[in-house]
Parts: C-alpha cells; sequence; structure tokens
C-alpha cells in the first residue's frame, strides 16, 4: 500500500482524535448509554456536544419575568411593596450574573405604566384601571440600569384575554371604560376554544389594531429610556381563528391575497411597522432601542418547506401565519429568541436540530440570535433530566451565531418548584455564568 493510501485510511482517525482534543463528546441518553439522535425521528446522527461551557466575551444572560396571572410578579397593595419585590428581583439577577431582565409591561391589552393608550393592568393591582400611586415602569427601568442590567420591555400586541366563559360584550364590559378592546369591540375577535371558553384578541386585520399597537410603542420608547421592545409568540391564535375575521378579510385585502397570505402579511405589518417606528426614533433620539421576537421554535418543517427544519411539529408560518424567518432575512427585528423548549432527546422537535437550524437562519444577517429555553421544563419527566439545561448551553457554544440565552422564567430559577429543576439550574449559575459578562450589541453581521 502506498503512502498515499495510509494516510487517506488514518483521515477518519486523525479527525476523531482532533474531534477529541476539541473537547467534544457523543451526547447520550441518560439511564441507557444510547447516543441522542440528532434529529429525533427525522435524523439518526450523533450529537457532538462540548465538555466544558466556553462562555463568550459578550453574551445574552436574560430571564422573562411573566406578570400575565401573576406567573413571576405578584399583584400588589401598594407601591412600597411593589418596589420591595421588584428590588428584590433585579439584585437576584444580578447575583447570578444575568445581564438582562425582559419584564411583562403590557400582558393583555394593558399596562404597566400611565398611558394614554392602555388601562393599568389587572395584574398589577387586581383590578384593571387602579393604580399604585407612582410609575413602576420608570422605576424599573432605573433601577436595571443602576445594577448594570439592559431593561427590555415585554409587550403582547394582540390579547384581550385567553380565555374566558363570557361571551364577547359581557367580558368587554369587564374591562376598564379606556381599554382600546372596550372602546372598539367590532377590532376584537371572539374565537370558541376545544374546551368551550373564549379567547379575545384584537383582530390582526384591522387597520386601527395596526395603528394602536404601533401608537403604544411609540408612547414607551418616548417616555422611558428601555433597551428594547420585545414581542412574544402569541400572534394569531395558536388553535387558529376560523372564520372570525372573514368580513375583515373581504374588507381589506386589495391585493386579492389568500387567506393565509393575508393573515401572514398583517402579522407583517406589525413587525415591519415596529421596526420603522424605533428606527425613526433612534435616528431622532441618538438612542439605540433594539427590537426582539421571541416565537414558537419551529418556522416549519422540512416536509412542509424545503428551507424548514428536521422537525414534526406545529408550524408557526401556518398556524399563527408568523413568517419568523422572513422577519430575520429581511432585517425586521434586531434579535430573534426562539422558544426552543424542548430536550435533545425529543422525537419531533431536537434541540440540537433546532439549534442548527436557527444559527443558520441568522448567519450572515445583522440579526441576533438568542436562545430561548424552557426552565420551567425541567424534573417534569425523564428526558428533562439534571443536566439538560447545561447541555443546551454548552452545545450553543458551538454555533458562532448563538448570541446568549434566556431562561424561561424567573420563578424557575429563582423558586425551583422541583429538585431537578433546582439542582439544573443551579448547576448553571455556580458553574456557567459564575463571572458576568455584558450583554452583546445588536446588529453585528456574520460572514
Amino acid at each position: 500500500m502506498g503512502r498515499s493510501s495510509k494516510i487517506l485510511r488514518l483521515l477518519p482517525l486523525l479527525a476523531a482524535c482532533c474531534m477529541l482534543e476539541a473537547g467534544e463528546s457523543v451526547l447520550k441518553v441518560p439511564g441507557t448509554g444510547k447516543p441522542v439522535a440528532y434529529g429525533g425521528r427525522f435524523s439518526n446522527a450523533k450529537v457532538m456536544i462540548p465538555d466544558t461551557y466556553r462562555p463568550k466575551a459578550r453574551e445574552m444572560r436574560g430571564a422573562w419575568v411573566a406578570t400575565v396571572e401573576n406567573l413571576d410578579f405578584p399583584k400588589h397593595a401598594d407601591a412600597a411593596s411593589f418596589r420591595r419585590d421588584y428590588l428584590a428581583v433585579v439584585d437576584n439577577l444580578k447575583k447570578s450574573n444575568f445581564n438582562t431582565i425582559i419584564f411583562q409591561v403590557r400582558p393583555m391589552n394593558d399596562a404597566f405604566y400611565p398611558s394614554k393608550l392602555n388601562p393599568w393592568s389587572r395584574w398589577m393591582t387586581g383590578a384593571e384601571g387602579k393604580t399604585l400611586g407612582f410609575d413602576p415602569l420608570d422605576f424599573m427601568v432605573k433601577e436595571a440600569h443602576r445594577r448594570n442590567l439592559e431593561f427590555h420591555a415585554w409587550l403582547n400586541p394582540y390579547r384581550v384575554v385567553s380565555s374566558t366563559r363570557l361571551r364577547k360584550a359581557a367580558y368587554l364590559r369587564t374591562l376598564a371604560a379606556n381599554n382600546f378592546a372596550r372602546k372598539n369591540p367590532h377590532l376584537v375577535l371572539e374565537v370558541k376554544r376545544k374546551d368551550g371558553t373564549y379567547s379575545l384578541l384584537l383582530n390582526p386585520g384591522e387597520p386601527r389594531v395596526v395603528r394602536h399597537i404601533l401608537a403604544t410603542v411609540r408612547e414607551i420608547v418616548e417616555n422611558y429610556p428601555v433597551d428594547a421592545i420585545h414581542f412574544d409568540d402569541y400572534f394569531y391564535l395558536y388553535g387558529g381563528v376560523g372564520n372570525s375575521d372573514h368580513s375583515t378579510f373581504r374588507q381589506y385585502n386589495p391585493r386579492r391575497l389568500s387567506l393565509e397570505d393575508w393573515r401572514r402579511a398583517n402579522v407583517d405589518a406589525i413587525i415591519s411597522g415596529v421596526k420603522r417606528e424605533l428606527t425613526d426614533y433612534n435616528r431622532r433620539s441618538g438612542r439605540k432601542v433594539a427590537f426582539g421576537v421571541s416565537p414558537f421554535g419551529i418556522w416549519a418543517n422540512k416536509k412542509s418547506m424545503s428551507s424548514g427544519s428536521l422537525t414534526g411539529g406545529n408550524q408557526s408560518f401556518f398556524s399563527q401565519y408568523a413568517d419568523t424567518r422572513g422577519w430575520v432575512k429581511k432585517g425586521w427585528v434586531d434579535y430573534i429568541a426562539p422558544q426552543l423548549y424542548w430536550p435533545f432527546t425529543m422525537d419531533v422537535a431536537a434541540y440540537a436540530a433546532l439549534a442548527d437550524w436557527w444559527a443558520d437562519v441568522v448567519r450572515g444577517t445583522p440579526v441576533n440570535l438568542y436562545i430561548g429555553h424552557g426552565a420551567y421544563r425541567l424534573g417534569a419527566d425523564s428526558r428533562w433530566h439534571r443536566g439538560e439545561l447545561a447541555d443546551q448551553l454548552r452545545y450553543n457554544t458551538k454555533l458562532r451565531e448563538v448570541d446568549g440565552s434566556i431562561l424561561f422564567s424567573y420563578r424557575n430559577v429563582f423558586s425551583p418548584s422541583n429538585p431537578v429543576m433546582r439542582d439544573a439550574v443551579g448547576k448553571v449559575l455556580r458553574e456557567y455564568w459564575k463571572t458576568p459578562v455584558p450583554c452583546p450589541p445588536c446588529g453585528n453581521v456574520r460572514r
């Protein structure tokens, strides 16, 4: 055998040695020792994962603080208790080396700040329209900045109520008199859910709804030095809206789009509109307020769209009419934070395949990629074991496009509900995030 043939035979072994030298190992299923399938049922390739966490000089370390249903932040009867509880939140984040708080300031067409457009939130005091006698958002932004935390103002654009047994007219009468939905019932969609309750949302196809949401964003950035406007994953309802918007479709469809394309165009109008608002504001003010969206983790399955991911789950492009991939490619967002709330071993939505897919989406664009991790799932079953969150963060370090992580949600980090959650989050905070780093600036084009 010639020398060149021997070298060719040695190449796989040399590659394997280099891989080991780089500090990577095959990820295995706890308890069985079997290699984890890269794409669940769609790819049996092995997942290679770094043995150690290699923090970047700048990376997002964020936490969502959800106020809807008082998930992470309770109702308050006075300003003093609000201030006390909020200071505990930002102090905990600071001590644990987070660098960003994403606080839900508009959970249900309402506000955690004095607004001319939206009533005081019921999740703040227990009664919509009731004030605590001070400006919570001014206080929250200042205290976050005092601790070198970025403050991202989290808004839900359309939601009026997720579930109610009341019909639309009856429910709207329970809202404050100045609530946009109550004042404009014809701009609210009523959708019956499978359990017999109703969801109410502002109609995305109504031009007045678009103008109201853009005005809300404008009001926030012109009055508060927030670092970003942040939208979550609720656009059109996950369960669909049936034919509740067909009259709007007939009235506002000059381009004669299909119903599905028309709905996507409606959501596009909000996303592109917010980007224009912030671009214009930043140009006038000299500031750099970013726009970020945290969508459902699957844009489209490869079976449905050739450019989709190796997945078989719900698809935001079709179910919510949210073209999240398109927003990145068109530069309508400064960062995207897909909610990858699945483990490596998820059969139809495997973490590794999705993280790689999103890294490919942002590659070559100025859009930052932050991964949303479902800390709330830890301990839910054997797939969400003590090492799952740490494994996901280590895997992220393989991908130069991943600029950090956001954990859902605050209470699962600082008030874990089970031992697995406590140990899993504790490992990340003690070993991976043991030293502080700043948040990365938006707009880094990757070659």
